[in-house]
């Protein structure tokens, strides 16, 4: 399988330069070919050009067919001669996805010390796949990558173009167009490159959720179609039930479960996700302790601030992020162009660091650090103490973060709920930050859980109502 990305020169925009810089942000030098020895074949890496105006990178992956074809699939053709009449050894699609994970694995976490503005900017980016498995036809290419702010050209390969009358082939011939930062782009590659082909042609081991979370970063979490994504991606009816309400944690919308392909026997009826719940519990909170302005510490994608917006009684509202492309998200989730003028008053966002005094982040009746404790380095938790609970010292603050004894209900969970997360507080290890914080800052401070308790455990989410005086 081939797989070429090209770049152009950027004359303007915060990361100038000519198109030549790929070879930096790949860490692959543009004059040198190289391979590198995959478990299932050789990715050789070449330009096929480079120069100023126009630089492009090319993955061609070679599949040792036999070692393929000896290693039948679950959904293999069950006869004699099937291993060597299927197509797995010339249409592993998830075996390029591996494989451009791996050789660029450092550009993928966007790491690039000589040009380290240039990772963090998006640039034009055209990504081709010449022959792709596309199962559902292009339009289940332009229901993926569209969404992700990629014009898509998904053309239908036909069967034999000497015989039109036999139609096409479920291949198709892909271009993608968009200006994206290249780790982001190459993370999506990465997901949906088998969950076009809807197949993995590699064992998948109980860690498959997480590396999902982790490729899927901000943007699956919002994707329109996450449901099909992860169902596609993950192939096991588990693992798809368990990632799925793992992203309703990092979302507000609901989890919608796998789609129904026909009635589950003993089905549980359908519950709110526990983002939703998560959510409402934050907002009574805020009716609780009387707050009619708030500040959103963490604002991410803006789930709790279209709650905020959408009740009257608050007439202030404010969401600080430290990620400029959250406060996008969010800006695109409250629609703030086609707000009222007098709507968008309410409406306040900025960026800013938790870490480090702001003077904007003071005058709220209320702050809301929601399921944003965990993701600070413990090293830095002193530093957002001071910050929120010394500097800005709003009247109230509600604090929410997950019940780490409650992870034992989660069977498909490795390690923590999400891949960014620093650590998971016990309910015991809350309580005793809660009060020397609230001690040393003047609060005191309220217990609650959110979702349903377990009577061992606890409830799987923890929150806090930190009042002053």
């Amino acid at each position: 399988m081939l797989l070429t990305v090209t770049t152009t020169a950027r004359d303007t925009g915060p990361a100038p330069g000519p198109a030549t810089d790929l070879g930096h942000l790949l860490h692959k030098h543009p004059e040198r070919v190289q391979q590198f020895v995959q478990s299932f074949g050789t990715a050789t890496v070449f330009y096929p050009e480079a120069d100023d105006a126009r630089c492009t990178v090319a993955v061609l992956l070679e599949i040792d067919p036999v070692r393929m074809a000896r290693t039948r699939g679950r959904d293999s053709p069950d006869f004699s001669l099937g291993q060597y009449v299927n197509d797995r050894p010339y249409a592993a699609s998830s075996l390029l996805g591996v494989a451009v994970a791996d050789v660029f694995s450092t550009a993928r976490a966007g790491r690039c010390a000589a040009r380290q503005e240039l990772a963090d900017s998006p640039i034009p980016l055209e990504v081709r796949i010449p022959v792709l498995p596309c199962r559902g036809g292009p339009d289940i290419a332009h229901r993926l990558f569209e969404p992700l702010g990629w014009a898509v050209t998904a053309v239908p390969v036909p069967l034999d173009p000497a015989f039109p009358e036999w139609g096409d082939s479920r291949y198709v011939d892909l271009t993608i167009t968009g200006h994206l930062r290249l780790a982001d782009a190459l993370s999506q590659l990465h997901v949906l490159l088998p969950v076009l082909d809807e197949a993995k042609h590699y064992w998948q081991g109980p860690d498959e959720i997480d590396k999902l979370l982790r490729s899927g970063g901000d943007w699956l979490t919002r994707h329109p179609e996450r449901e099909l994504v992860t169902r596609r991606y993950l192939a096991r009816t588990t693992l798809t039930r368990a990632a799925l309400a793992r992203l309703a944690e990092l979302d507000d919308r609901p989890d919608g479960g796998v789609p129904d392909d026909g009635p589950v026997p003993d089905a549980e009826p359908r519950r709110a996700p526990l983002a939703a719940l998560r959510r409402d519990a934050v907002v009574r909170a805020l009716f609780d302790v009387g707050a009619t302005s708030v500040v959103d510490l963490g604002c991410g994608g803006g789930a709790l601030l279209r709650a905020l917006v959408e009740e009257h009684r608050f007439t202030r509202i404010a969401g600080v992020d430290v990620s400029s492309r959250s406060l996008e998200q969010a800006a695109r989730a409250l629609r703030l162009e086609s707000m009222s003028e007098r709507q968008a008053e309410r409406v306040t966002l900025f960026q800013g660091a938790l870490t480090y005094e702001d003077p904007r982040l003071g005058g709220y009746d209320a702050a809301v650090l929601m399921e944003v404790v965990e993701h600070v380095d413990p090293s830095r938790l002193a530093a957002l103490e001071h910050v929120v609970f010394g500097a800005a010292a709003p009247a109230a603050v509600v604090v929410t973060t997950p019940n780490a004894e409650y992870n034992v209900r989660y069977p498909e969970l490795t390690g923590m709920r999400h891949p960014d997360h620093r650590f998971e507080w016990t309910r015991a290890e809350l309580a005793a930050w809660c009060e020397r914080v609230a001690g040393t800052h003047g609060y005191t401070v309220e217990h609650r859980g959110v979702g349903e308790p377990d009577e061992t455990l606890g409830a799987p989410t923890q929150l806090a109502v930190f009042t002053r005086g």
